[in-house]
């Protein structure tokens, strides 16, 4: 196994391991095991058995879906071994819950109309390559998720706050940026007379990555119902959204979708003035002509 790999499978690993038991103070304990301990042990568990016949197969169709049943099953399994439950859990699992089937059914229905995902045309078919992707995916939901975790898990329970109401009020907003955002980027493109055309209509007029906005802020509300909660080593669970925001400014979104915009309309004069014009992630009224 190359050296790399080994390094990043050891680094997602063990990262995961010290946000989990951070969150697990002061929390719930199921037999021996803190619940929140347990779930970031869900995570990867569920992303290294799927990857055993996504392996076989050489095939990504199932790894964004994958991602979402593993969203589904921890926040059930910490439910559940956290009874009983407050309102502001309920609501916090209700929201992950209703955020993971959607963004889970989008990328699936999106990848079998594309048939692939060409992100992993060269790592599936190197199963060291493979596998870290499929332990990455278990680190991105452990870390996502810590903020709903440590509320659902944690022995205090406290009745809904201005904290509870902001962070719902963010959530809800994020929710719906994203949903729009991707379901107006997958009506632009469904249409022949745009193909090799980029959106800037809708909430593309006001943002280059509108889509990605909503997905920072709604992990945001999350956490910021988490913060009457928190003490101690919990507080590194607010990692949340500052995890999410990294990944998708610094690592795999923004950068690559900048480039590959960059390399197919960087000479086009409209897309130059889009750019200009547009900003990169925090949504700003298109300016009048």
């Amino acid at each position: 196994m190359n050296s790399k790999i080994l390094i990043g499978l050891i680094i997602s690993v063990g990262l995961g391991v010290a946000v989990a038991f951070a969150g697990s103070q002061g929390g719930m304990i199921f037999g021996a095991m803190p619940v929140f301990l347990l779930c970031g042990i869900l995570a990867y568990a569920i992303n290294w058995l799927a990857f055993i016949p996504a392996n076989m197969a050489q095939t990504e169709k199932f790894y964004d879906l994958t991602g979402s049943i593993t969203y589904l099953t921890i926040m059930i399994v910490a439910c559940a071994l956290s009874a009983p439950v407050d309102l502001r859990a309920i609501i916090v699992a209700s929201m992950v819950a209703v955020w993971a089937l959607r963004l889970g059914s989008f990328l699936y229905l999106r990848i079998k109309a594309d048939g692939h995902d060409q992100r992993f045309d060269q790592i599936k078919i190197s199963p060291p390559r493979f596998f870290l992707t499929w332990t990455l995916q278990g680190l991105w939901v452990l870390l996502t998720a810590a903020s709903a975790l440590v509320i659902i898990t944690n022995a205090t329970r406290l009745p809904l706050d201005i904290f509870a109401y902001i962070g719902v009020g963010l959530w809800i907003a994020g929710f719906v940026i994203e949903a729009v955002a991707d379901r107006q980027k997958r009506t632009f493109r469904s249409n022949p007379e745009n193909k090799g055309r980029f959106i800037s209509s809708g909430l593309w007029a006001w943002s280059r990555h509108p889509n990605y906005f909503g997905e920072i802020l709604l992990w945001t509300g999350i956490t910021v119902m988490s913060l009457p909660l928190l003490s101690g080593w919990q507080w590194v669970t607010i990692i949340s959204p500052i995890f999410v925001t990294t990944l998708l400014m610094r690592v795999s979104g923004v950068p690559k979708l900048e480039a590959a915009g960059q390399k197919r309309w960087g000479d086009d004069p409209d897309y130059i003035e889009y750019c200009k014009s547009v900003p990169v992630l925090i949504p700003r009224p298109p300016k009048s002509s």
